[in-house]
């Protein structure tokens, strides 16, 4: 199964927010997807002529240089559909955009981008109003529905959560070269954004302070703790990378859910690799299921990157979080959204018996509650 085969998601969402005098911003790590989910959006567009400009491209940069009306409307002549890809290299982009928006009547953008941090600081306030924005993730298992049959689903679920789901592993056919391109993707790819922001000179102290969240997947981290494992940075430099790396996809937090009761811990964040295989890649190990200590760590990051997909590809109004009491009653996963509270327990042997803790049930008797395990998952996955 090639990559190119899966069809993404987004690209049915792409023509929904494609709006006269809007932009649609696509977000997503490095190497998911994202030029690839445009040019196949692209080959099968026929409502009108388009513009497509490589951010990364020196040419397009000359381009787009002149901020003015009139050489926008010289570049688009009669399109009125622009797409710059990687859009995040050029600079001043928001208020060229912005520009664009404002002066050129019915024109529709379509910019990608790898990083929040370049395009988010530049389009938040130019754009306010004009913009939309969707985020790409490696493969989502939603995604893979029409692709394989049960039997396959769960034949292919100990590589996925070895491995991970980035889209160029399906063009890989042995586990040896799934390994060599995540180490490749990790040593070379993933610090490229934010080794590019101004004032960031020590990779080594990024790639360490990954490294030690990998190996506390699912648990509490404390920036404090973190800041003396990294010997030479301070509390304030942890949180600014912390932030970074959340920016750039590779990581996301979890916060702690209270109804302002004593005993509940909410100060606490736990951390989530976006995917697998970077996780696994950064403490270089590729062992398969039966040579590992870390089996419930994997199915805990598998479970809560694919929700965190299956949420925003189905624009689930909800927020997450993890629950636990100074007293170490705890459930891994609670969303909430106004309607609604609901908690999940993640188990990986399907065979360990888990009842509700007591003091949740205390708390919040109207709650729903299950267990997800390997029997059940894709129900709440896809």
């Amino acid at each position: 199964m090639a990559a190119k085969q899966i069809s993404r998601v987004l690209k049915s969402q792409l023509n929904e927010y494609l709006l006269p005098n809007k932009v649609l911003i696509v977000y997503g790590a490095r190497r998911v997807g994202k030029t690839e989910l445009v040019k196949d959006f692209l080959t099968g567009y026929r409502s009108e002529e388009y513009l497509y400009l490589n951010g990364e491209d020196a040419d397009t940069v000359k381009l787009l240089n002149a901020q003015s009306k009139a050489n926008y409307q010289r570049l688009l002549g009669d399109k009125r559909f622009l797409i710059i890809d990687e859009a995040q290299h050029v600079p001043l982009i928001g208020q060229k955009l912005k520009l664009m928006v404002d002066e050129i009547p019915g024109v529709k953008i379509l910019a990608t981008g790898s990083s929040v941090f370049d395009l988010g600081n530049q389009l938040g306030e130019p754009l306010v109003g004009r913009k939309y924005s969707l985020q790409l993730f490696p493969i989502a298992q939603m995604e893979l529905q029409k692709e394989e049959d049960m039997l396959q689903t769960k034949g292919n679920l100990e590589e996925r959560l070895v491995f991970g789901s980035y889209p160029e592993l399906w063009q890989l056919h042995t586990l040896k070269q799934k390994q060599k391109y995540l180490q490749e993707l990790v040593d070379s790819y993933l610090l490229k954004d934010i080794l590019a922001y101004e004032g960031i000179r020590k990779a080594d102290k990024i790639h360490d302070l990954l490294r030690l969240l990998a190996f506390q997947v699912g648990k509490e981290v404390s920036v404090h703790e973190l800041a003396n494992n990294l010997s030479g940075i301070s509390r304030n430099t942890v949180e600014q990378y912390l932030d970074l790396l959340t920016k750039v996809f590779v990581i996301y937090p979890l916060g702690g859910f209270s109804n302002n009761l004593r005993k509940e811990v909410s100060k606490s964040k736990r951390w989530y690799f976006y995917d697998n295989g970077i996780r696994n890649a950064l403490i270089r190990n590729f062992n398969l299921l039966a040579l590992r200590n870390d089996v419930g760590e994997l199915w805990e990051n598998y479970l809560a990157s694919e929700r965190i997909k299956y949420q925003s590809y189905q624009e689930l109004d909800k927020q997450n979080f993890f629950w636990r009491t100074y007293d170490q009653q705890e459930l891994d996963w609670v969303e909430q959204n106004p309607n609604s509270l609901n908690a999940y327990e993640f188990k990986w042997n399907e065979k360990n018996k888990v009842s509700v803790p007591k003091a949740w049930m205390k708390a919040y008797p109207n709650a729903g509650f299950q267990v997800i395990n390997p029997s059940n998952y894709l129900d709440w996955i896809t």
